[in-house]
């Protein structure tokens, strides 16, 4: 049985003359940002936490999904009792500018036309993704999060926000993130971006208007970036090298279940997702690089962090941002005066652990929040 939690949905709207000025000088007039929360805001709003998603991710956290039917992507970690305590803390999760889920993206209908964006959106940036996020919660009232929270591209927002807005939050926490993305992760990002754009009915991105999606592209798109987020030990234990039927087909079907796995992946997600979305949110990924806004000083972005308590997670089997770019940035933190703690936890279900039941995670996750919240008093 799903957890009863209090919940609300609501698209925050900005006037014209509120932009949300972008890090490539171009900017956003009338930016909308979907988002939900989760719980109830206490008399003085220092209950607070934000939750950053990933990639894929949107803003439905802890509730079924209006497109899909499944339960939200953290619906394990936050709720009432859970990890992410909806009976003590006020949660708000908010898709991503550029993303597709009611937050101005290149799907969104442009005021100056009325046509969908498409390629004339502005390409954006993670710290982009952040001052947007800024502008929600000042909006909502809240004067000081009690907590920034994100796992994969969550956790690089949660260091922009540390780099940015480091007196607007008490306490932050970053799972299976980095501080910047490397040479092979950009790589792999451009295999998926190459095959979206090699689909005949991408139309240079106009696909919109046009009536058609490039599902194929964006199918094989997510297929790659998937396998990325397993590890092998995974992959072996999950399918080895099992069929899917008695023999081999001696052709180009998926004689092997995880060729099934990885088809059923790319078909579901074009259910929900944008290709255009998917091509501007992993050039944000591509562009993140946190120290070099500091003069290539990791510490420099941490610098004005120095009263945020801080916790970092990896994973052992992670190998798409491996523990030693964590380790990284905790030795950035210590250098900038900032107090943080490192958690490596054992596993072998690669990066997306963060997403499964790894429980581990969760106890050291709601340690880390319980004395946070000691210390602020909540």
């Amino acid at each position: 049985m799903e957890a009863q939690i209090d919940t609300a949905e609501a698209v925050a709207r900005f006037a014209a003359d509120a932009p949300l000025r972008l890090e490539s000088g171009a900017r956003i007039d009338g930016l909308e940002i979907a988002y939900k929360t989760y719980g109830r805001l206490n008399a003085d709003k220092s209950n607070a936490i934000l939750v950053c998603h990933a990639l894929t991710g949107d803003q439905h956290l802890a509730n079924r999904h209006p497109l899909t039917g499944k339960p939200g992507w953290w619906s394990r970690v936050v709720g009432p009792g859970l990890t992410i305590d909806t009976d003590r803390y006020f949660v708000i999760c908010s898709n991503v500018v550029g993303g597709c889920q009611g937050t101005t993206g290149p799907s969104s209908l442009n005021p100056a036309t009325g046509e969908p964006y498409g390629l004339t959106f502005p390409v954006v940036s993670m710290a982009d993704m952040v001052a947007a996020q800024a502008m929600l919660v000042e909006q909502l009232g809240i004067e000081t999060l009690f907590a920034v929270v994100g796992g994969s591209m969550g956790g690089m927002q949660v260091l922009q926000w540390a780099a940015d807005f480091p007196e607007r939050f008490f306490s932050a926490i970053c799972i299976a993130g980095a501080a910047r993305h490397s040479a092979q992760n950009i790589a792999f990002h451009e295999v998926g971006r190459q095959a979206i754009m090699a689909d005949p009915d991408w139309r240079d991105g106009d696909y919109a208007r046009q009536g058609v999606r490039p599902e194929k592209g964006l199918a094989v798109a997510r297929m790659a970036a998937h396998i990325t987020y397993l590890s092998e030990a995974a992959l072996q234990r999950k399918f080895g090298r099992e069929l899917q039927r008695d023999g081999l087909s001696w052709g180009f079907d998926a004689d092997f279940q995880v060729e099934s796995y990885l088809r059923h992946q790319g078909a579901s997600f074009v259910d929900r997702f944008d290709a255009n979305s998917y091509l501007y949110i992993t050039r944000a990924m591509d562009y993140f690089d946190l120290a070099a806004r500091h003069g290539g000083v990791l510490a420099e972005a941490f610098r004005r962090a120095r009263d945020v308590r801080f916790c970092v997670f990896s994973f052992t089997s992670d190998w798409l941002y491996p523990t030693p770019e964590s380790r990284q940035i905790v030795q950035a933190l210590n250098a900038a005066g900032a107090r943080a703690s490192f958690v490596e936890i054992e596993s072998d279900k690669g990066h997306d652990a963060f997403l499964l039941d790894e429980p581990v995670l969760w106890s050291a996750l709601r340690g880390f929040l319980t004395a946070a919240a000691q210390a602020r008093g909540l």
